[in-house]
């Protein structure tokens, strides 16, 4: 089984080379990258408001084709339509300092619903308007690669994938995962087991140093800097300071950055979006059976669990399964053993249970224990897999890589700044 992945990773690999090259191109040429964005805006988090505000002020330096309402709860394509009434209204101002800003109208258009519902643990489903909206994308005369930034759920990429695998030696993927990644693992796990071949940046913790770090004195505080370059700048600005009691958080904005950098294809450049390392082998680890706390997995990886189906039980019975007393993983009952996986964020001891109408095993509780990031060789089945640098001078606390995004913070939150100025209207 090892052996299928490294030859349809090394497969994937060829027909990625001349796409790799002509973007390098691109990025030499300084044209405007083509971005898709899918987000969970109106879920569980509302970050995702203020890194919408943040990508439309950017939108006149990037080619927008999509965004995608890809939630983890109550977020729907209407939250996205919100941001773009706001920027409706500062369109003139924003329209007379720089002539690139798309049309409202343009925006509306490309706004598009994705997933609803859990694809299950095979990761994959149904399409959906929004998985459709990027192979229709992908798929357009183009030379540039076309960036997929995923600020939520990755179900849609995953769907998008599963239906056009054509399609992936054009993507370039930035995926905010941490949390994401916990809460969308089994899409994910289809990703990485069928497409080992794609060109994907994962900051499960980089993308922290926006909001943690660097020089916060003066206007460069979290909070100081909405009163002072956000509040009555516009319907944006005022839109952005309403969110997180007026505190930065936009946890999504590095990806935005990063397509901006003066050399995207170069993963492990320095730049505002952060700097990343190959994604390492081992970060998969298979249970046959219930786990303790003397089991250890590295945060971030992919858990899997098998355990052997108790005596008396079939498949008519109905199983759940709950990490942390919060989190549901997928079940599958495959006649010998119940099958389930989860992606631990933090480290820690993480207890699950497993509830069933299966007596003998409804209550039956497991727990493993998280350990940070460690790194390793990397991987030869994904060689265009990137994710946090492990190393102790790149991190921010507790937080891998973040100071790689940190050390910028004075720079990026100018350039914010001078965008939100631009919503002030004109006399």
């Amino acid at each position: 089984m090892k052996l299928k992945f490294l030859l349809l990773g090394l497969f994937q690999t060829v027909v990625a080379a001349a796409a790799i090259g002509a973007a390098e191109t691109v990025a030499a040429g300084a044209v405007r990258p083509r971005v898709v964005v899918s987000t969970d805006i109106g879920g569980t988090d509302p970050d995702d408001f203020q890194s919408m505000v943040h990508l439309l002020l950017c939108a006149d330096d990037l080619d927008l084709e999509g965004l995608i309402s890809s939630p983890y709860g109550p977020g729907r394509r209407e939250h996205i339509l919100e941001v773009i009434e706001r920027y409706e209204r500062d369109f003139p101002a924003l329209r007379a300092r720089s002539p690139r800003y798309p049309e409202p109208a343009a925006l509306r258009a490309m706004a598009k619903q994705g997933a609803l519902e859990s694809p299950g643990p095979a990761g994959v489903g149904v399409t959906t308007e929004g998985s459709d909206w990027i192979v229709r994308c992908a798929r357009r005369a183009d030379h540039r690669p076309l960036w997929v930034l995923v600020w939520g759920g990755i179900e849609d990429l995953a769907q998008a994938l599963h239906d056009a695998p054509d399609i992936l030696p054009r993507l370039r993927v930035y995926f905010i995962g941490g949390p994401n990644k916990m809460w969308t693992v089994d899409a994910y796990s289809y990703l990485e087991r069928h497409h080992p071949g794609l060109w994907i940046i994962e900051a499960n913790t980089t993308y922290r140093g926006w909001f943690v770090g660097g020089n916060q004195n003066g206007g460069w505080g979290n909070a100081a800097f909405v009163s002072t370059y956000a509040a009555g700048r516009g319907a944006l600005g005022d839109y952005f300071t309403s969110f997180l009691k007026g505190v930065i958080k936009m946890g999504d904005s590095p990806s935005v950055t990063y397509v901006l950098g003066a050399d995207p294809m170069r993963p492990e450049a320095a730049g505002w979006g952060g700097s990343f390392v190959r994604a390492w082998h081992g970060r998969r680890v298979a249970f046959p059976r219930l786990t303790t706390a003397g089991d250890h997995a590295e945060i971030f990886s992919m858990v899997e669990f098998a355990v052997p189906l108790p005596a008396g039980m079939t498949r008519a019975h109905t199983v759940r399964v709950i990490f942390d007393n919060r989190i549901p993983a997928a079940v599958v009952n495959d006649g010998a053993a119940l099958r389930f996986r989860f992606a631990p964020r933090d480290a820690k001891v993480w207890p699950y249970v497993i509830r069933s109408d299966f007596a003998p095993l409804d209550g039956t509780k497991g727990e493993f224990t998280a350990f940070p990031l460690r790194g390793g060789p990397p991987s030869a089945i994904h060689p265009h897999w990137w994710t946090d640098d492990p190393a102790p001078d790149a991190a921010e606390g507790i937080h891998a890589g973040a100071r790689t995004v940190s050390r910028w913070r004075e720079e990026f939150l100018r350039d914010f700044a001078r965008r939100l100025a631009r919503c002030e209207h004109l006399p």
